[in-house]
């Protein structure tokens, strides 16, 4: 038995972090990685599949030179072989700088191995049984594989960042986040891409209007979607991938070289041993926590994806800081004081903060609503960017923001204007007050807020 004071499961986003912070307050700490240090966002998720995305983009502004007047001979060709060299090299920058972070921080011992709990405060790793009075799970999540699909060679999230080469023809089978992100950039790498979801719309969690434009901006590049597909699923025939999109349709199949799964994420908590910890887990496995992140047993603690309070890297960060304010800092911090916030990764990107509208509408109170098309904005139309718009929500008692949609250039950006707005408890006259500098896409921002009508 190796004695500890700290042992952390899993070196993704929050680990690291609070692996230091607590090793170098003079807790004698162990963590455990069993696969790649730096987790998703390092290695399959937003560090590749943006470094991925700026390569697409780079194709998609060569094919348009001709709009602003440059001039390219001869025909766009785009190198997989090479991007994801260029990929790999700057995933691999990143891991490497974690695991050696770690391995190179004082009064912390890395442990490469799968972690299984023997009881509440003991955890097996390969030979080793490792003890603590405190234990964080950082354990993440993994693609979630729906059932009809297991006689074909799919591809996932993470398996996609193997490929060096350009599919003929892309299914994707879910229509969300990951799905856009992928349906655009291989479209826009030159592959012909499907996109197959199963409601009435793309990301359906968005309010109607953000939907109907993020589908019109993929399909004006050649994305194909199809809504409403009911019947699901997919088989191999001659070496083609021939999914079912609706059984009662006449068009009921769509045919392709390749099959992409985006259909969610399942944690990474069915191997951890947690019935033999006494730690509950929720009906889709995620770890129960409190608003400071403590489990159902006293001295474990869930950050990140593995707890169902966020799936995204800045909200395992803000786990790691919540949990290392409480302990170290004398600072109470809790889940429920952070503002939800995101975005979508195509491009143009779609950036959210706070309420949807339509959240709003079912909340009943007096709201007032903002709204200005990319086309009304000049820096949009200069930069030939001028897809989306911007929308915003106020509470018309307390002038507070509550909600806002940046659908356009720089979204993704622009929205913390309004987000750090919003922390302060600021009232939204503060923006419109503001002063921006010319000419830019945020400049609208106090514009839109002086046009704002009732929500009707």
């Amino acid at each position: 038995m190796k004695l500890y004071d700290v042992i952390i499961i899993g070196a993704g986003q929050a680990g690291p972090s609070l692996a230091a912070r607590l090793a170098g307050a003079g807790m004698k700490t162990a963590i455990i990685e069993r696969d790649r240090f730096g987790g998703t966002c390092v290695n399959t998720g937003c560090t590749p599949t943006k470094t991925l995305a700026a390569s697409a983009r780079a194709a998609y502004m060569a094919r348009r030179a001709a709009d602003f007047g440059v001039e390219i001979e001869g025909g766009i060709r785009v190198d997989m072989k090479k991007v994801k060299a260029r990929k790999d090299a700057i995933v691999s920058q990143s891991a490497s700088g974690v695991e050696s972070w770690l391995k190179n921080t004082p009064n912390l011992t890395v442990y490469e191995g799968r972690a299984r709990f023997e009881d509440a405060h003991t955890v097996r790793v390969g030979e080793n049984l490792l003890s603590a009075d405190k234990i964080f799970i950082n354990v993440g999540g993994r693609a979630f594989t729906p059932p009809g699909f297991e006689g074909v060679d799919y591809l996932t999230n993470t398996t996609m960042m193997e490929i060096d080469y350009l599919p003929e023809h892309l299914i994707i089978v879910g229509g969300s986040y990951v799905g856009l992100e992928f349906g655009q950039m291989y479209r826009r790498f030159g592959s012909k891409t499907t996109i197959i979801e199963k409601t009435d719309r793309l990301i359906y969690r968005e309010d109607e209007d953000v939907s109907r434009a993020v589908q019109g901006i993929l399909e004006a590049e050649g994305v194909e979607v199809r809504l409403n597909s009911t019947c699901i699923r997919a088989e191999m025939r001659e070496g083609k991938v021939v999914a079912d999109v609706d059984c009662d349709s006449e068009d009921r199949q769509a045919t392709g070289s390749h099959l992409l799964l985006t259909v969610g994420r399942r944690p990474n908590t069915d191997d951890l041993g947690l019935e033999k910890a006494g730690i509950r887990t929720n009906e889709r496995g995620f770890i129960e926590v409190d608003d400071q992140l403590c489990t159902s047993v006293a001295g474990v603690w869930a950050l990140g994806d593995c707890n169902g309070k966020g799936a995204f890297t800045h909200t395992a960060y803000n786990d790691f800081e919540i949990v290392a304010a409480n302990l170290l800092d004398g600072d109470s911090r809790q889940v429920s004081d952070r503002i939800l916030c995101y975005g979508l990764f195509i491009d143009p990107p779609l950036a959210r903060a706070g309420m949807t509208e339509a959240q709003v509408r079912a909340s009943g109170r007096k709201a007032l609503i903002g709204f200005r098309p990319m086309s009304r904005i000049s820096r949009a139309k200069e930069k030939g960017e001028t897809q989306g718009f911007m929308k915003i929500l106020i509470d018309a008692e307390s002038k507070l923001i509550l909600g806002a949609t940046i659908l356009g250039i720089g979204g993704d950006e622009i929205i913390h204007s309004i987000l750090d707005i919003m922390y302060a408890k600021a009232p939204y006259t503060v923006i419109q007050r503001a002063v921006h500098i010319h000419p830019t896409v945020s400049e609208l921002i106090p514009t839109m807020l002086g046009e704002l009508k009732p929500l009707e």
